[in-house]
C-alpha cells in the first residue's frame, strides 16, 4: 500500500504541474494574427496563389481568435494579413499555425516572390522539431508586406489559428510546451505499465483492458498534439493512420467499453448487458466499413460517441444501484466526457476551452486514467476484505458444519454402538443356537451308533460324530468370547482332542505348541483338518495304545504352519490319499486355506501345512 500511495503523489505532482501551466500565454509575447486577418473560402477548391493577386477577390474581415470548420473537405480557407514595421529596425517573427492536425498548410511570402512553402500534416518537414507548423517573417524597418495562407483539410477536421511570436519567446514556450506534455505521456505510461503488471501478478483481465485503453488514447492524443508526427511517424506513417483514422479513434473506446463490462461486472445488469454487447459486436463491423467506404468520414465518431454517452449512463446505473466500483469511474467518466464536449466546441468554434485552460484534454486525461487506476487500486483492496470476510464466513461454517458434524457423529457412533452389541448378541445366541443344534445332531448320532451292531458302521458314525463335534466345540468358543474375529486356538485344539480321546478311550500322550490365533474360518478347516490326523492317528498309528502325537501352529509375518505328527507305525504312502478322510484333509489345505501340504509316512506320519493369512 506505501508504494501505491507513493505512486499516486508523483501523479498528484505531475497533475498539479500540469495545471500550474495550463493559464492562458501572456499576450505581450505574441499576437493572435487571426482576428486582424481577412479571409477568403473558396468552396472550389480550385483557386491558386495566381488568382488571388491577379483576380478581384474580396476577402472578408474576421474578428475571432479562431476559426473551426469541421470536417471540410470540399472546400479550402484563404487567410490574408498585412504586416507594417514602423521602426528602425529589421524585425524577424515566428508566424505559428496553432493546429498539427491539418492536413495541408501553404504560406506564401512576398519575400519569395509568393512562392508556395508548404506545412501540414501531410508534409512536415524532416528537420522540424515544433508540435505546430511554423514560418519566419523578416520585415524591413518602415516595410509593409501582404502575406497569404491556404488551409484544407482532407480527412481530419479544419481549424484555423494563427500566433505571430518574437522568436525566443516562441521557443521558450515551445520547450515548455514539450515538457508539458513529455510529463503527461510519461505519466499515462507509468499509469499503463502499472496497470499491465497489476494484471500479470492478478490475472484480472480489467487491468489488461484499461492498459489496452491508456494505450490507445495515449497513441490519439500523440497524434492529436503533434508528438508522435514529429518524433515518431514519417510521412508514409502518417498517411497510413490517417488512413485508419477511425480505428485510432474507435480502439480506445473498445478497450474502454471491455473494461467497463468486465470492471463493473455488467452480468448483473443482464438488459443493460446485452445491450453492451451489441455495441462491442458492431463498432468494430463500423470502423470496417469506414475504412473501406468513402464518403461517410463525417458519421465515423457518432457511434463511438454514442457508446461512450452508453458507458456513462451504465456507470451511473450502477453507481445508484450502490455498486462501489462505478463510484470512482464515474468521476473519471465526467471529466472524460467533458473534454470530449469542449474538444467538439472548440473544433466547432463555438468555443475554445484552451484560450483559458491550455492543458485541459491533458489535465482531464490524465485526472481520468488516474481516477480509474484508483478504482482499480481500490478494487484489489475490496477483493482483499472480501476474501477475508469471506474467509471468516467459511471458518464460522466449517466451525459450525464441525460442530454439526460432531453431533452427528456422536448420534451415528452410538447407533453403531448399539447396533453392534446387537449384532454380537444375536451373534452370540446364533454360535450358542448352533452349538446346541450341533450337539443334538451329536447325540442322536451316538444313540444310532449305539444301537447299531455293525462294526464298520459304528466307526462311520463315530467319524460323522467328531467332525460335527469339531465344528461344535468352534461354536461353543464364539459364544463364550467377547471377540468373534479371531479364536482361541489353544483352547479350540484342547477340546477337539479332548473329545476324541473320550471316543477313542485311548490314553495317548499329546503335546500342543499353539503360538498363533485363528481367525473363524480358518479355524473350522484346521479344526476339521486336525480332528481327521488326529483321529488316524488313534485309529491306526498305535497298535499297542502307547505313544505320542505333537501339534504346533506358528505364523511368521503372513504365513501360518501347522505340522501335525505321530510317533507311530505310519502307512504306505503309495496309498496316502485314497481314503475319504485323507482326500478331505487335502480338499481343506489346498482349496480352503489356499496352502500346500506335505506328507511323510517314513517314521510315524509328519504332515505340515503352510498356507497365507487371507486379507
Amino acid at each position: 500500500m506505501d508504494l501505491c500511495m507513493n505512486f499516486f503523489k508523483i501523479l498528484f505532482m505531475i497533475l498539479l504541474t500540469t495545471f500550474i501551466y495550463a493559464q492562458p500565454i501572456n499576450n505581450k509575447n505574441h499576437v493572435d494574427l487571426l482576428k486582424y486577418s481577412k479571409v477568403y473560402i473558396d468552396k472550389t477548391s480550385l483557386l491558386q496563389i495566381e488568382d488571388i493577386l491577379q483576380k478581384n477577390i474580396e476577402f472578408k474581415k474576421n474578428d475571432k481568435k479562431l476559426l473551426a470548420y469541421g470536417y471540410s473537405p470540399n472546400f479550402a480557407v484563404w487567410v490574408k494579413f498585412t504586416l507594417t514595421n514602423d521602426t528602425n529596425k529589421t524585425v524577424s517573427k515566428i508566424l505559428e499555425y496553432d493546429n498539427t492536425l491539418t492536413t495541408d498548410v501553404q504560406f506564401y511570402n512576398p519575400d519569395k516572390n509568393y512562392k508556395v512553402e508548404k506545412e501540414g500534416l501531410f508534409n512536415v518537414h524532416k528537420d522540424r522539431k515544433t508540435l505546430s507548423p511554423t514560418f519566419e517573417i523578416t520585415i524591413n524597418p518602415h516595410e509593409k508586406k501582404t502575406y497569404y495562407i491556404r488551409a484544407s483539410s482532407e480527412i481530419t477536421t479544419l481549424i484555423i489559428k494563427l500566433n505571430m511570436w518574437e522568436i525566443n519567446n516562441f521557443y521558450k514556450k515551445e520547450i515548455k510546451h514539450q515538457v508539458i506534455l513529455a510529463l503527461f505521456f510519461g505519466a499515462m505510461l507509468i499509469l499503463g505499465i502499472y496497470n499491465l503488471f497489476i494484471y500479470f501478478f492478478t490475472r484480472d483481465i480489467s487491468y489488461l483492458f484499461y492498459f489496452l485503453y491508456v494505450v490507445g488514447v495515449s497513441t490519439h492524443h500523440a497524434i492529436y498534439v503533434g508528438i508522435a508526427n514529429i518524433y515518431f511517424l514519417n510521412y508514409t506513417w502518417i498517411i497510413y493512420i490517417i488512413t485508419f483514422a477511425s480505428l485510432l479513434a474507435a480502439f480506445p473506446i473498445f478497450a474502454l467499453s471491455l473494461f467497463t463490462k468486465t470492471f463493473l461486472q455488467m452480468k448483473q445488469y443482464t438488459k443493460l448487458n446485452k445491450v453492451l454487447n451489441i455495441f462491442i459486436l458492431i463498432l468494430p463491423i463500423s470502423v470496417t466499413i469506414f475504412i473501406i467506404a468513402e464518403g461517410f468520414n463525417e458519421f465515423r465518431n457518432l457511434l463511438p460517441i454514442i457508446l461512450m454517452v452508453y458507458l456513462l449512463g451504465i456507470t451511473i446505473y450502477a453507481a445508484l444501484r450502490k455498486n462501489r466500483q462505478a463510484y470512482f469511474i464515474l468521476f473519471g467518466w465526467l471529466a472524460i466526457s467533458m473534454a470530449v464536449v469542449f474538444m467538439f466546441l472548440s473544433s466547432s468554434g463555438i468555443f475554445d476551452i484552451f484560450a483559458y485552460i491550455s492543458y485541459y484534454i491533458e489535465g482531464s486525461l490524465l485526472f481520468e486514467a488516474t481516477i480509474f487506476s484508483i478504482a482499480l487500486a481500490y478494487r484489489i483492496k475490496q477483493l482483499q476484505e472480501d476474501k477475508v470476510r469471506v474467509n471468516k464466513k467459511l471458518a464460522l461454517q466449517q466451525e459450525n458444519e464441525t460442530k454439526r458434524l460432531e453431533v452427528q457423529v456422536g448420534q451415528k457412533t452410538q447407533h453403531l454402538n448399539t447396533a453392534l452389541e446387537e449384532k454380537k448378541l444375536l451373534l452370540k445366541e446364533l454360535n450358542h443356537r448352533v452349538k446346541n443344534n450341533m450337539q443334538t445332531i451329536v447325540s442322536l448320532i451316538r444313540l444310532q451308533k449305539d444301537k447299531v451292531k455293525d462294526a464298520n458302521l459304528q466307526d462311520v458314525l463315530l467319524t460323522i460324530q467328531n467332525r460335527i463335534s469339531a465344528m461344535s466345540h468352534l461354536h461353543e468358543l464364539l459364544y463364550k468370547q467377547e471377540n468373534t474375529t479371531h479364536i482361541n486356538t489353544y483352547e479350540y485344539f484342547e477340546l477337539l482332542i479332548e473329545g476324541i480321546k473320550d471316543s477313542y478311550h485311548n490314553e495317548l500322550n499329546i503335546n500342543l505348541d499353539i503360538k498363533a490365533k485363528l481367525k473363524m474360518e480358518e479355524a473350522i478347516y484346521c479344526g476339521l483338518i486336525l480332528n481327521e490326523l488326529i483321529t488316524n492317528s488313534f485309529k491306526y498309528a498305535f497298535p499297542k495304545e502307547d505313544g505320542t502325537i505333537n501339534v504346533s501352529l506358528k505364523k511368521e509375518n503372513n504365513n501360518y504352519t501347522l505340522y501335525i505328527r505321530d510317533d507311530g507305525i505310519g502307512y504306505d504312502s503309495d496309498a496316502k490319499f485314497t481314503s475319504l478322510g485323507l482326500n478331505l484333509v487335502n480338499a481343506l489345505a489346498k482349496r480352503q486355506l489356499k496352502g500346500d501340504i506335505k506328507v511323510n509316512s517314513l517314521d510315524g506320519v509328519r504332515v505340515t501345512i503352510n498356507w497365507k493369512e487371507s486379507d
